[in-house]
């Protein structure tokens, strides 16, 4: 199995990957190459809610595909817009969207690595790191435009109450999209990296710009970050840090929680990496943090 310890700055020797193809679960899509063999993931019953795939124009002139959960009805609801891993638009992110659903929220996760290759299906983490830094900043915030853009076009939607999550590569993008997007009310991150690690090069520095501790004074909406004490990719100095940075700052309604037993990933059920206790007390907070925002 592979143990996933790192965000987006994951090193090969972090992967442990079985040729084992692991049964019902594979085929029911989660992520090949991060799918711990003993998993026993949270399945969210799609009843009483709206699924589907849908798709609209990014800015460049692709057609984004979307995995769309909200409550049956008219609404409007809230809109929450989710950000995947470095997996993509796999089965544990379309059930955050479900849950969300569940929750209240229209939840709208975009596929944003399919232009070059859907990473789900590989285990081959080289060829999925390719695929994800293939994904600019720009690119990234134009998907999410088009995105927000698409979702004030549904009359189910509520587009003056928007939110945003995401995990991993997609927490980072959090801290960006609450900078970017005067649209968004509020945000979570989940052990999105906040700094460059103290070994990249200029190159990496730069292309990982901006950096969330450079952004606190941006913030357009408060971000609530959760963070694993034990994550091997974000030391908990550069927390502390940013924690420092919000204060400064002045982002009120911004706050970090950090588990300290958790590791990197603790809110993926499909991993080895699960903490049921502190991926629990992490929901609980999103959605209090996402009521106070959103349905106010």
């Amino acid at each position: 199995m592979t143990v996933l310890t790192r965000p987006d700055g994951t090193e090969p020797e972090d992967f442990h990957i079985s040729r084992r193809l692991l049964g019902g679960l594979v085929f029911a899509g989660y992520a090949t190459a991060a799918l711990a063999q003993d998993a026993q993931p949270i399945t969210t019953p799609s009843d009483g809610l709206t699924t589907e795939i849908v798709t609209y124009p990014a800015p460049d002139g692709f057609d984004l595909p979307a995995y769309v959960a909200r409550p049956a009805g008219d609404g409007p609801f809230p809109v929450v817009v989710v950000v995947s891993e470095i997996f993509g638009l796999h089965e544990y992110i379309r059930d955050v969207c479900r849950r969300l659903a569940r929750a209240g929220y229209a939840a709208i996760a975009p596929a944003f690595f399919v232009r070059v290759e859907d990473p789900a299906p590989l285990s081959d983490i080289r060829r999925i790191q390719e695929i994800v830094a293939a994904a600019s900043y720009e690119q990234v915030m134009g998907d999410i435009a088009a995105t927000l853009d698409w979702a004030s076009g549904q009359l189910w939607a509520d587009a003056d109450k928007v939110g945003v999550t995401g995990f991993c590569w997609g927490g980072k993008v959090v801290w960006q999209a609450a900078a970017r997007f005067a649209a968004i009310d509020a945000g979570v991150a989940w052990y999105g990296r906040l700094a460059p690690s103290a070994t990249a090069t200029d190159e990496q520095v730069a292309a990982g710009r901006p950096w969330p501790v450079d952004l606190a004074g941006d913030l357009k909406a408060p971000v609530l970050g959760l963070y694993g004490g034990q994550d091997q990719g974000i030391p908990n100095a550069t927390v502390e840090t940013m924690r420092a940075a919000l204060t400064r700052e002045g982002a009120v309604g911004s706050d970090i929680r950090l588990y300290p037993d958790a590791p990197h990933g603790f809110h993926a059920d499909y991993r080895a990496s699960y903490r049921p206790e502190a991926a629990a007390d992490g929901w609980r907070r999103l959605l209090a943090h996402f009521d106070a925002a959103l349905k106010g």
